[in-house]
């Protein structure tokens, strides 16, 4: 070891490495944020001078049965004749959920389907706020029954006002909805074409009840009632027992004719006049100063 006369030195000790790689390690990640915040800008700069606003995408659920609905002017006894005669099924597995909540907002409307169903069917409506949604008070002319009923929201007077499933779900169940998938299934739950407001007590009696154990208690309405029935199946592709076929077949043999109900147009309906296509804005020009008269 040298030594000199004079004082020792301290002792130079060199960097650790990770002392070093540190500071550069941290720069290079500054420096790369910087890069991609720069290409970030750059890239939203034209979208934005081009007034292009990124909007939030949000997914939707669609419901749909799995098949359209009667063409307008099938006669339901011929109809009927289209959908397989087989026997019922096990009612293993079945639970209302399978069908989806009760009562959701499947139409993407705002109001759930019950509600939609009292707007519907009753008259006299009062809404439990401003917004006319939720029903208050109304009247039904129950097609079941051939009466008036008064409908009060609240406990022990909801009840009054029910919603019948037509072809009721556990009915549907053992008769192909098994073999649906779960949207679908969800649609006949809430398809207004299978559902009608009514007398509680009378909805209750039904049950789960088909055509051949279960028919309204209005004889003029049971045609109505079964072609509805009819055309709920074609939809949803279900099939009848032998015996609901042929208590329906009996009933539409009184009402020969009898429509399905559709939501399809009738095809010799007037169709709307397209609107006429709208002139375009002239705006006029500056007007010329009047010239002096020539003296």
């Amino acid at each position: 070891m040298l030594t000199t006369g004079g004082p020792l030195m301290p002792h130079l000790r060199r960097p650790r490495p990770a002392t070093i790689k540190r500071p550069l390690a941290l720069s290079a990640f500054l420096a790369a944020s910087l890069a991609v915040a720069g290409l970030a800008a750059a890239t939203a700069a034209p979208a934005q001078a081009a007034g292009v606003v990124p909007q939030a995408t949000t997914a939707t659920t669609t419901y749909t049965a799995p098949n359209p609905e009667p063409a307008y002017g099938t006669e339901a006894a011929a109809l009927l004749e289209t959908i397989p005669v087989k026997g019922r099924a096990p009612k293993t597995g079945y639970d209302r959920s399978q069908f989806g909540p009760a009562w959701l907002d499947a139409d993407g409307n705002g109001c759930d389907t019950r509600n939609d169903m009292l707007n519907r069917d009753l008259t006299d409506i009062a809404y439990v706020t401003s917004v006319p949604c939720t029903v208050a008070s109304g009247t039904l002319a129950d097609p079941y029954t051939a009466t008036t009923i008064g409908f009060l929201r609240g406990v022990g007077t909801s009840d009054a006002v029910q919603i019948d499933h037509v072809v009721a779900l556990s009915d549907a169940w053992q008769k192909g909805a098994q073999q649906l998938t779960y949207s679908q299934r969800v649609a006949l739950a809430n398809d207004p074409l299978n559902l009608q407001s009514t007398d509680g007590p009378t909805n209750e009696q039904k049950g789960d009840g088909d055509a051949a154990t279960w028919l309204p208690p209005n004889t003029a309405f049971r045609c109505a009632y079964v072609a509805r029935q009819v055309s709920v199946k074609a939809t949803y592709s279900l099939w009848v027992t032998q015996a609901e076929h042929d208590a329906i077949a009996g009933i539409l043999a009184q009402c020969p004719g009898q429509l399905a109900p559709t939501d399809q147009p009738d095809p010799s309906a007037p169709q709307a006049p397209a609107p006429a296509p709208a002139l375009p804005t002239v705006t006029p020009g500056p007007t010329a100063a009047p010239r002096a008269p020539r003296a």
